[in-house]
């Protein structure tokens, strides 16, 4: 048991279950315009994601504690650096436009993590846009929404239209509302300085929040030009899944409550979209 529960750590640390969540939101994306599979571009995100979150997971701490690491890290650490090896082969196979696009989403990923802004602005002397205070999760939610939906449309060389752009609004608004879970968990370590929508709100509040967003979620749906039966059973479906997370939240809830089942529903999402 306690080698499976190592394991299964290292699966949520290391970033591999939220990089699967990321690629399943872009392969919905894909789906819903008729292209069912597309390796290069999912491979690629997927270990980009990898690569993305544990830079700015564990940059601060590799940077300051090299040398005093736990054995745990380091794996990571070395897990992270062949993630990044796959992620430029994958790279490579992807179209020019496609590239040009991911240059800039990987600044903003870059500048999330790296002090480069005036300190009085930031928390605790930080100067970062993670730490800067209310944006951290507006940020996670427009990097998703345009590498989920933008990112594999771009190299499947599907024109943008008004249905893309609604369904990007989905998924920022969808993103956001995944963070809450992890924003109501943290109320006891954050700092009240990163003015997270809970620490400004309160609990109840951000629920509530989350449940109206949702719905606007769902109603965005029916805005498209194209409206088939199954998109809209499987969007009602993933609101309401998510919302009966995010009314259980709170903050004693364990990390794998939302790292590993809040998480999960964009997985969750594309397996209602392939079995309709």
């Amino acid at each position: 048991m306690r080698i499976l529960k190592q394991f299964f750590d290292f699966y949520l640390n290391s970033s591999i279950h939220v990089a699967l969540a990321v690629c399943s939101l872009s392969w919905i994306v894909l789906i819903k315009h008729d292209v069912f599979y597309n390796e290069k571009v999912l491979l690629f995100t997927f270990f980009a994601t990898i690569t993305g979150y544990n830079f700015v997971k564990y940059f601060g701490i590799a940077k300051f504690h090299h040398r005093s690491l736990t054995n745990a890290l380091k794996v990571i650490q070395i897990f992270s650096f062949f993630c990044f090896l796959l992620l430029c082969y994958y790279a490579l196979q992807l179209q020019i436009k496609t590239l040009i696009f991911i240059v800039v989403f990987g600044i903003i990923t870059f500048l999330y993590a790296i002090p480069f802004i005036p300190k009085k602005m930031y928390l605790d002397h930080q100067q970062n846009l993670r730490d800067v205070s209310g944006l951290k999760v507006y940020v996670i939610a427009l990097v998703w929404a345009g590498v989920t939906v933008f990112l594999p449309l771009i190299e499947a060389n599907i024109s943008f239209n008004a249905d893309v752009y609604f369904l990007a609004f989905q998924h920022f608004i969808f993103v956001i509302v995944l963070m809450l879970p992890f924003e109501i968990r943290d109320l006891k370590f954050d700092s009240l300085r990163l003015a997270t929508i809970p620490q400004k709100i309160g609990v109840k509040q951000t629920k509530i929040i989350g449940l109206i967003l949702l719905i606007i979620f769902f109603f965005t749906e029916f805005f498209k030009d194209e409206l088939p039966q199954n998109e809209i059973i499987s969007t009602l479906l993933v609101a309401v899944i998510t919302a009966f997370f995010l009314m259980l939240a709170n903050k004693k809830k364990s990390y794998y409550y939302s790292s590993f089942w809040v998480e999960s529903i964009p997985i969750i999402w594309l397996l209602i979209i392939m079995l309709h």
